[in-house]
Formats: structure tokens, sequence, C-alpha cells
């Protein structure tokens, strides 16, 4: 997208509501489109999909649905052919797939495993599989961690619709808060939680029988997110719980963390590594701030960031477009932005 040599370093869009899940598309024909999901306390909650225009360079609301409660996330398919359905994925009381047309957003499917009952236990987050987009993982409160396969089939040659079923269900001993599938070994049958129990655990699909523990917290603080190096599968980054540090582990030194980075002067809630370097991340917290480190000296202790942005209130998220390492985008209040880096 040419912005007509008015490159700016900020976009700014405000939402009519709190922003809480954010992300950036990934196909090559929507570069700056991102799906924001509102976070109001009662049943009614709403997804818009944003994108920047052009001329105007300014974000334009594209569409708007209703979500029941508000998404704990949210994630395009990660297709950056443009080869796939134009699909969203939503967590909240369920996982529901969403087909994205020129006009509007339809549900394409609900994926519910409890089906004989009316309780439903929230899913906090969810993963969509790079290698196999066919494959969705999500982490609940009811302990568990599920792992959907998506068949497609032609219905009358109309459109490919999509049905789910469970590949399986794992469990940790507390709530799990955070599921992120793992490059290592083809990309496409490793995975990692994280959740109440302070525990970090990788489970492979072939044998479910056995996960190993590759942290746990000292305290026994239930960590909260969960993000893969996008470059080296052997680096992970954690947080606790209302902790104003993140911590990064290597899998194959299990239990003791490469790095702590600590400037954050309130609680991070958001983890995001570049998508072209193996050594630089980002992290984001209620301090307002936005933290870019560089972490190539690892074992050595980093001690500061390289970058640090202020923004006008608590950042909830924090998103590195995968597709256009320049940019990142946050979110607080009502509002998104995108920095350019």
């Amino acid at each position: 997208m040419s912005l007509h040599g008015k490159r700016k370093e900020i976009y700014k869009y405000e939402a009519p509501w709190t922003v809480y899940a954010m992300n950036w598309s990934v196909r090559p024909d929507k570069r700056f489109r991102l799906a924001l999901g509102s976070f109001v306390e009662e049943y009614n909650n709403k997804v818009q999909l944003v994108g920047l225009d052009e001329e105007s360079s300014e974000f334009i609301c594209r569409n708007t649905f209703d979500h029941p409660y508000p998404t704990t996330k949210l994630m395009w398919i990660p297709d950056t052919k443009g080869v796939y359905p134009d699909l969203l994925a939503t967590s909240g009381d369920y996982l529901r797939v969403w087909r994205v047309g020129e006009t509007e957003t339809r549900l394409e499917c609900l994926l519910n495993n409890n089906k004989n009952s009316d309780f439903c236990a929230p899913l906090t987050s969810f993963d969509w599989n790079e290698v196999d987009p066919y494959l969705l993982g999500t982490s609940s409160i009811d302990t568990t961690c599920t792992i959907w396969g998506l068949e497609t089939g032609q219905v009358l040659g109309r459109v490919n619709l999509v049905s789910g079923h469970v590949k399986t269900q794992l469990a940790h001993d507390k709530e799990v808060y955070d599921i992120a599938f793992s490059r290592a070994g083809g990309g496409r049958d490793m995975f990692a939680s994280v959740g109440a129990d302070g525990s970090v655990r990788m489970f492979d699909l072939r044998h479910l029988e056995h996960s190993t523990i590759i942290y746990e917290d000292p305290q026994h603080h239930p960590l909260l997110r969960l993000c893969w190096n996008k470059q080296d599968p052997n680096y992970l980054a954690t947080m606790a719980m209302d902790g104003m540090e993140v911590v990064i582990l290597d899998v194959r030194v299990p239990c003791t963390p490469v790095a702590r980075l600590n400037n954050h002067r309130a609680c991070v809630n958001g983890i995001a590594w570049a998508p072209h370097s193996s050594c630089h991340i980002c992290t984001a917290a209620d301090d307002h701030q936005a933290l870019i480190w560089d972490i190539q000296q690892m074992p050595r202790a980093i001690e500061d960031p390289i970058l640090a942005y202020t923004a006008e209130g608590e950042i909830n998220n924090v998103q590195w477009a995968s597709t256009q390492p320049d940019w990142i985008a946050i979110c607080y209040n009502n509002c998104l932005e995108i920095l350019r880096v």
C-alpha cells in the first residue's frame, strides 16, 4: 500500500467501546486490515473489521457484527497466500469461525464439545495452526486444551462450508489461560500451554499421553500468556498474572529462564515477537508503555529496551504484523494505534 508519500508513523482508530482483542489480517490483498473485539461487561459485544484507507490515510470500519460476550481472542486464518476462504475465528463462550464477505460477515461454524450440556466453560484463548489451517487449539477454564479439526466440504459448489470435530482434549490441574502451536518438528504437532498452576507444558499431538513441563513459576503464580519466537522455535516468552516482567525460556534448558525483561512499572498485558527477527520482542503493559527489546546478548542480562512508546492509556494488547514487520498495533481504552517501528 503506497501511502502517497505521506508516510505517517502512527495511525489511530477510535472504536465506540473499549478494545481488548485485536489481530492483523495476513492476506496479501488486505494489508492494513485488523479485527477488533469489544470489552463490554455484558452479553452483547461486537467485533469490528477496520482497514486503513490509502486515499485518506484514515482507518475505516468496514464491517461490524454482534458477538456474545467479549472475545478473549480473535485471529484471522494464517493464510499468507490468500488461497483459503477469508475466515476469522473468535473465542469467548465457544470457538466460532466466521466467513468475511464484502458487505457482511456470517457465522460459518460454532465448535462446542459439551453437546449434551447447557453449561459451557469459557475459552480463555486459542491458536490457529500455521502449517495446517484445518487445526485449531483452544484453552479453557475447565482445565482442558482442545485441538479441533476443521474439515471443508463443497456444498453444491457454492462455498466451502466448514465444520469441526474434536481431535483431542488434554488437562492441566487448573484453568488453562493460553495455548500456542510451536514451529518445531514440522510446525503441526507440537504445542504448549500455560495456566493457573503456573506451569508451561509442551504437548505432541502424536503422543498425548505425556506432556513435558518446561517451566514453573517459582511462586506458583498463574501464567497468563505464552508466545513462541517466530524464527527460532527453541524460544518462548511468558508472563505471570499481575506480573511486571516477561520471562524468556529456552526449551533446551527447562525450568531456567534465559532472560527476564523487567522495565515495566505496572502489569504486563501483551507480548509479541518480531515476525522477521529471532532477537526482537515487544511487550506492553498497564504503565502505558510498549517496549521493544533486543535479546541478542542472552544469556547476559538484558538491561533496557531499544525502543519505547508511551500511549495515552493502559495498553491491553500488542500485535506485530506478521506480513509487514515495520508495523506494530496496540490497543488502549477505545483506541487502536498502529506504529511504524
